[in-house]
Formats: structure tokens, sequence, C-alpha cells
């Protein structure tokens, strides 16, 4: 009996063959990924380096263990899902919790580097100087002020790109580098060096600490022509100090000291800020920018339902949004249905060409049709009101008026949404069967009855998901408002910037970058999560009135 080899001892050798390159790939994949991670956590976002390991090592486990096989064929699906929706969505979540803000992006620590690296100018003065030479990068410095004159030991000095590598190489140390002056006698030799040389050679020249002869003034950079007597403004202690009224020990190594006045600062853990402290070690004043991010638990969300300069344009705005996402979906969908029945009309002539027509404001891209409407329904030159003048001796104000503005936008969302639900109707109606209307024309029914009576109800079945999802869609349509209005005209005594015609959306996107007070993350990412929740809650709303989910 003859035996047959199985599919297995040919697949077997060939797999073995090449599973070297199989773990070659994985290999440089997690090394690639382990990397930059590593540079993620190192500049400070560790969230995204977790996803990042996360991911990858859950990605390589599936595809290199045999168990798993099944599963590979879906984790593209799924880690997609993960890293596009799901932590966008739990990070902004979490960020509505923050005061992260255009004025507090950094952490503490960079906060408090930022203010170490602040500088006051002292007793001393400012030195206009002169570089001098340039041969082999050797330069002197020349410093005058009034009649004294004050020269350097020849330098070797490193450009900006060198010195960089330098430190990070670690064969220069980043501190300053002191130099001695001594007064000039004669007259300095060499020519003096162009600007440009000061400018390649700035980190360095930053990084020199020039004391004047006396030893007790220490001259700084401070432009590209001069030196000046400077000191840091703050000063950190890290022993801590005591309280002069109170007599409390402070211990705190965010602890700073203002070098002018004398004063102490603390960050505080409130408002996200450093504030000076008075002698009980209470705040006082207002607090130093830039800030640090601190959580604000559910203060966002309050400030959304309590603050009326937020509270009233929010709830203006959420109406509109679902009138409007309401009003979107019924008309598109009216007219898309009586359209498709009509290009389905048997007896119409041409109905290939006007199939093509009607279908043609689908395949132009959507924000040229908006800008070209925005033309159209110019108040001064647009056709529309050009024509409407003409003929009945009006002059809408399609932009400054707020229930024409609104007018306007339901027009131009019509027209860009009919032709999809045409397309759906024109697809759903040939799965009606035709011995319905022939039994309701037996019956004596006109076109009429049979639309409202057969056509309506069989399309909206399997049409109901499909609204739904207009819907949500349309509760989101930012940039058919941003082209088109803006948001204008905007809403009269609101705290926030937001416009009668924004949509939830616009209005959490002006607040973001566009307030007049700074950017305001934590906010915006709270009205974000709250329309997160209410498009989910009228999704779940819609399905469970309509019994979509028993029909599914």
């Amino acid at each position: 009996m003859e035996v047959v080899p199985s599919i297995e001892s040919y697949a077997g050798p060939k797999k073995d063959k090449y599973v070297w390159l199989k773990w070659t790939m994985a290999a440089l994949i997690a090394v690639l990924n382990g990397y930059a991670a590593v540079m993620m956590y190192a500049s400070g976002e560790w969230v995204f380096a977790l996803l990042d390991l996360v991911v990858v090592s859950v990605g390589l486990y599936v595809f290199m263990n045999k168990k798993t096989y099944a599963h590979r064929y879906i984790f593209p699906g799924v880690a997609g899902m993960v890293v596009f929706i799901i932590f966008p969505l739990a990070y902004t979540i979490g960020i509505a919790f923050t005061n992260y803000s255009g004025s507090n992006l950094l952490s503490l620590e960079q906060a408090r580097d930022f203010h170490l690296k602040k500088i006051y100018k002292v007793t001393g003065g400012e030195f206009d100087f002169t570089l001098l030479g340039g041969e082999n990068n050797q330069f002197q410095l020349l410093l005058k002020q009034d009649d004294q004159s004050f020269i350097s030991q020849p330098l070797t000095l490193l450009n900006n790109k060198a010195r960089e590598l330098a430190v990070r190489e670690g064969r220069v140390h980043d501190e300053p580098q002191v130099v001695q002056l001594q007064p000039l006698n004669g007259e300095a030799l060499g020519g003096a060096a162009p600007i440009r040389a000061i400018v390649d050679h700035r980190t360095h020249l930053s990084a020199l600490d020039l004391v004047l002869p006396d030893g007790n003034i220490h001259l700084t950079l401070s432009s590209l022509r001069k030196f000046a007597a400077q000191k840091p403004l703050y000063t950190q202690l890290t022993d801590g100090v005591v309280l002069q009224k109170s007599g409390v020990m402070i211990k705190d190594g965010n602890l700073l000291r203002d070098n002018q006045s004398g004063e102490l600062m603390l960050p505080n853990p409130d408002t996200g800020f450093y504030q000076y402290i008075d002698a009980d070690g209470h705040f006082v004043g207002k607090g130093m920018a830039p800030g640090f991010v601190v959580s604000v638990g559910w203060k966002n969300f309050v400030r959304i339902m309590t603050d009326p300069g937020i509270q009233g344009p929010f709830m203006q705005i959420f109406v509109w949004t679902v009138i409007f996402s309401a009003c979107s979906v019924a008309f598109t969908l009216a007219i898309g249905m009586v359209m498709a029945c009509l290009v389905q009309w048997e007896q119409l002539r041409g109905r290939g060409f006007y199939r093509v027509m009607l279908i043609l404001p689908y395949a132009i891209p959507a924000f040229i049709s908006i800008l070209v409407f925005k033309g159209l329904f110019n108040q001064n030159f647009g056709e529309i009101n050009l024509f409407l003048e003409a003929a009945f001796g009006i002059k809408p104000d399609w932009y400054t008026n707020p229930f024409l503005a609104k007018v306007m936008i339901l027009i131009v969302n019509t027209w860009l949404g009919y032709p999809y639900m045409m397309i759906l109707c024109m697809g759903l109606l040939k799965a009606i069967p035709e011995d319905l209307y022939e039994a309701s024309a037996m019956d004596g029914a006109g076109p009429v009855q049979n639309f409202f009576k057969i056509t309506v109800p069989l399309l909206m079945k399997p049409l109901t998901p499909l609204l739904i999802a207009s819907f949500a869609f349309n509760f989101n349509n930012f940039v058919l408002i941003q082209l088109l209005t803006n948001g204008a005209p905007d809403i009269i005594g609101a705290s926030t910037p937001a416009g009668t015609t924004d949509l939830l959306v616009n209005y959490t996107y002006r607040i973001a970058f566009q307030g007049s007070g700074g950017q305001d993350y934590g906010l915006a990412s709270a009205i974000a999560t709250a329309i997160f929740l209410i498009v989910g809650a009228l999704a779940l709303l819609n399905l469970k009135l309509s019994k979509a989910d028993k029909q599914l």
C-alpha cells in the first residue's frame, strides 16, 4: 500500500528553513520599539511609552506563539482600536481631571528648572564686548565700559553644534567656565570677528563666567553685543528654612528663594503655579508662569454645570447640536428617499443621467462645496442675495442673524448629505418585492399611498442603524461649521469662546485652541468626555426606541 505524504510533511521543513528570519524580524521590532519607549519615557511621555510596550509586547507574543495562531488575524484590528480609539478616549478623560492648559503645560520639575534659569542684573552695569581673532577657534574678549577696558586671555571657543556634542559625549561639562579679565594696556591685538562668529559660538559664550580684576563682579552674556553683571533670580533651598513669624520649619525640595527680595516661593498644588508665601507659610499673590499640571478632580465638570458663562452657552449649543443632527438626518433622508424612488421609476426616461447628476454632490469633496456655498451666501456679493434682492427686494443677513445662519447651515448640509441617503435607498428599493406594488395597484392605491404605506415602512427597518450612525456623524460635524460660519455670530456674555452656530465639537475646539485667556485643554477634555457620553446615550436610546437591537 502506497503511503501519501501529508501536507505537514512538506510544510514543516520550509517553516524550519525560514524560522531564523521570523525571529530576526521579531528581535529587530522589539529592539526598535524598546528604544522608542525609552526615548518617550526620557522625554516625560511615560503614558505613550507604556502604550508602545504593551501593544508591541502583546503583538510579538501573539505572532510568535503557536498557541495564539488564530488570534494573529484579529490582533491588527484590536490593536488599531486600542491605539486610535480606546487610548485617545482614556487619555482625554484623564486630561479632563487636570488643569492642563496653555499656562500649565510643564511638570513640576520642569517649572522649577525654568524658574531657576531666570536671572537679574546686579550692580556693575553692562559692558560692550568685541570678539577678537578667530584663527583655529582662538578668540579673545574685549570689554569696554565708559573709559574702562578689559581683555581676556586667548580662549578656545567651540561653535554651537560642537559644544552641544561635546557636552552630550561628556568631554565638556555643562558648567560655567570661569575666565579672569585683565585691564587692557595699550591697543588690542587682532581684528574684530564678525557678528556671525558671535552667533556661531553663542552657546559657548553663554557658558562663560567673566570675573573682573577686583574679583567681586561676575559677568555673563546678556545679548550679542553685551556682557552684564547678572545673578540667578531664584535659589533652590534644599536644606529647608525656618519661617520668621511662625517658626515653622519648611523643608521642601522645590522651595525657592527670591534673591532680589529675599521672599520664599513654593509650588501651590491647588493652582499648579509657584507662589510666594508669607511669614506664616500661606500663599499670597498671583502664581508665577509657567505653571505645572496638577489634578483638579471634578472641577472642570463642575464648571460646565455651575459657571454661568459656560453653562448657558453649553446648554444653548447642546440644544442646537441635537436639533441640527436630527434635522440633518430627517431632511437628507426625506429628499434622498424621494429622489431614489423617482430615479427608480420605470416610466422616467433618462434615469441613468439623473442618477449621475444627483450623485455628483457626493463625489465632490465636502470642503470645496462648503466654500462654494460660503461664497453663494455672501451677504453683499453672493448670487443668492443678489437674486433675492432683485426678485423679492430682500437681502437676508445669513452670517449675522443667528436664525438665518442656522437655516443656511441646514440647507448646505442637506445638499451635502442627501446623495448618501439616495444611494442607500436605491439599493434597498431593489429588495422590496414587486408583488406588493401590484397587489396595491389592484386595490386602487396610487403612488403616494404606495410610498407611505409600503416603501417608507419597508425602508425604515434596515435604514435605522444607518440613521443612528448619520446622527452621530452630524453631532460631530466639525468641518461644516468651521468652514462655513466658524461658529458666528458669537454668544454675548459667554466667558469662553462660543458661537450661536457652534456644535459641541466646535465649541470644544475653540476652548482648547482659541481661548483669549489661553488654551484650556482640561475644560475642553471635560466637554469632549460629556459629548462622548451624550452621543453614546442618544445612540442607545435610539436603538431601544426603534428596537433595532432586536432586528440586528
